[in-house]
């Protein structure tokens, strides 16, 4: 869309501003800053003169306009709103950049207003080049995303100086995210812009992990093929998709992260709460105490066990299967009372005393004395029912009150039947308030993870799965959270909790599928379970609820592979043998396991 048709991006009062030979805004002839009321009410075009019947560049609009006012698109040729309507011509200067900003007056949706430069070719246009070098130069490609970022880094602060001297500020050193702010009177603005080309750049930090480019946010995988399309307008049409479904679906913009993203709606959601003064409100962060003999390594580790296949294991198999917890983290979530405030230390009969109230065992971490598993009626065919528990010899640990009250449930509920006396209670942080502080968070993210599955939308399905497994895996890291204003999302006893109640909920599945099917598993990762079965058994979860077990890979035995089960003689053939068998499955591997935070 061009000339006539294009829309009217710079109409502004002449006495005010004017516009250049190509349709940028020049500076106000004033010698006077207005401040950014007065910028937004003179630049904006009034609602009556706007014209609103412009078709969309896009073929059909492509998402609603959630987004608009929100961000921008840019690429080589054209400037676009997420919704689809031509905006101007190319940015080609970072002053075009800071006029284009300052015009268009975004406004924050639960992270600040974004301007996305898509593509090389916009790049070029802003001097925002940059050359890495070959993969085939490195052995580590953690060195080429290293020297690739310093570059980035670099090639932002020599061009970036028009828009310093125009009176924005730097947040941080730039990268793949820039972000700026700028202050008028007692009024601060602030605006990211978001270099897509050179987002990879920072994979290892939240999207990716082994040395390999994982998932990138709002940007989707390019192992996965969610990814945007190469060519210039087609990936300004999905990243406009997208990020109106996320305003829409979500009610903020995508972080710079999906942890940030994650983090950007419990702050929505904190807000909401403070201004109505109904729901629970976390303000402080949830630092573990101080442990006397803490456990190394997570307070409630994930389980990884496999055990080599006996002969009725491999009696009529011909499909290896591996069934894991849909959306287990979010589900979690979702369900648990999470403790907030100052913890109350407790020691001797008074924490034993605390575990014991009306409703159970209140929020806490417990000092207690795990039995050898061999003095217990376990079955043989699964992990011990906990982590730090050893088979030969008494293990004293601290555990969260999720284990705690995991391993009092029956031995047919995957627990060991314990007795809170049998397990020498010597020690409790208690906390005074608990309540399920995520339950809104995990209800918006679940109805919008349902709208991503029901129109089969495997972009967005995916990204969410990166945002709340990416938010919960970075509860546990508090150099995440520094600024002040975000000290609340360091919680790592959630994060202990959520991690045990899935592992226990898959123990439980575990002994339902004995029960019914007679089937054990030889392998378990998290939350995902691998069985040896016959051609029509299923033992997956009827139920489509999530944290309920659906099917995650289901492939026909070879002979070849079957005989790697037969023969195997240790646990680490038998991975090997599972490994060969999923091959195929790894890349295109669903979000509905967990798999590494």
């Amino acid at each position: 869309m061009a000339g006539e048709d294009q829309y009217a991006l710079f109409e502004f009062d002449d006495a005010t501003v004017e516009v250049d030979e190509d349709g940028v805004p020049s500076e106000t002839e004033s010698d006077e800053q207005p401040d950014v009321a007065e910028e937004v009410s003179t630049t904006q075009p009034p609602e009556a003169d706007r014209d609103t019947t412009i078709t969309p560049v896009w073929e059909t609009l492509p998402a609603g306009d959630e987004a608009d006012g929100h961000a921008l698109i840019v690429t080589a040729d054209r400037t676009y709103m997420p919704s689809g309507r031509e905006l101007t011509g190319p940015v080609d200067s970072v002053e075009k950049l800071d006029k284009l900003i300052r015009w268009a007056s975004l406004t924050p949706l639960g992270a600040p207003p974004q301007v996305w430069i898509v593509n090389h070719g916009a790049c070029e246009a802003l001097g925002w080049v940059i050359d890495p070098g070959s993969e085939d130069d490195f052995d580590d490609m953690e060195a080429l995303r290293t020297r690739a970022a310093s570059d980035l880094t670099a090639v932002l602060q020599a061009t970036l100086t028009p828009m310093l001297n125009a009176g924005w500020e730097l947040r941080g050193d730039p990268g793949h995210v820039v972000h700026l702010s700028r202050s008028i009177g007692k009024f601060t603005s602030m605006v990211d812009v978001v270099i897509e080309p050179y987002v990879w750049t920072y994979w290892n930090k939240d999207f990716g992990w082994n040395n390999r480019v994982g998932e990138m946010g709002i940007l989707g995988s390019p192992t996965a093929g969610t990814y945007l399309p190469d060519d210039d307008l087609p990936a300004a049409r999905e990243l406009g998709r997208r990020l109106a479904w996320c305003a829409k679906h979500l009610g903020v913009l995508p972080g710079p992260t999906p942890a940030r993203t994650g983090a950007a709606l419990v702050d929505k959601i904190k807000r909401e709460r403070t201004r109505s003064g109904k729901g629970i409100v976390v303000t402080t962060p949830g630092s573990v105490p101080p442990l006397d003999g803490a456990p190394r390594g997570d307070l409630e580790p994930a389980v990884g066990w496999t055990r080599v296949p006996d002969a009725q294991d491999l009696d009529g198999a011909s499909r290896l299967v591996s069934i894991d917890q849909r959306a287990a983290y979010l589900a979690s979530a979702g369900m648990l009372e999470f403790g907030y405030g100052q913890p109350q230390h407790l020691t001797g009969d008074t924490a034993a005393a605390a575990a014991v109230g009306e409703k159970g065992a209140p929020f806490g971490l417990w000092r207690i004395t795990l039995p050898p598993g061999q003095t217990l009626s376990l079955p043989e065919k699964l992990p011990l029912p906990h982590p730090h528990m050893l088979a030969d010899q008494p293990v004293q640990t601290w555990v969260t009150t999720v284990s705690l009250d995991g391993l009092c449930s029956p031995v047919a509920d995957g627990g060991i039947g314990a007795d809170l006396d049998d397990l020498d209670i010597a020690e409790a942080w208690v906390y005074p308030q608990q309540g399920r502080t995520l339950d809104k968070w995990a209800k918006i993210l679940r109805e919008a993870r349902k709208a991503a599955v029901d129109t089969d939308d495997a972009a967005t399905k995916r990204f969410l799965g990166t945002c709340y497994k990416g938010y919960i895996g970075r509860m546990v890291n508090p150099d995440m959270w520094t600024a002040k204003q975000m000290q609340h999302h360091h919680q790592p006893l959630w994060r202990a909790s959520i991690i045990a109640h899935c592992r226990w909920r898959g123990r439980r599945v575990a002994m339902r599928i004995a029960r019914e099917h007679n089937r054990w598993p030889v392998r378990t990762v998290t939350d995902s379970w691998v069985y040896l079965l016959s051609g029509g058994e299923d033992i997956a979860d009827p139920s489509e609820a999530l944290g309920k077990m659906a099917v995650e890979k289901d492939v026909i035995l070879t002979d070849t592979l079957l005989s790697a089960f037969t023969s195997a003689q240790d646990v680490h053939e038998v991975n090997l043998a599972i490994k060969a068998a999923f091959a195929d499955n790894e890349d295109a591997a669903d979000d509905e396991g967990e798999g590494a935070l």
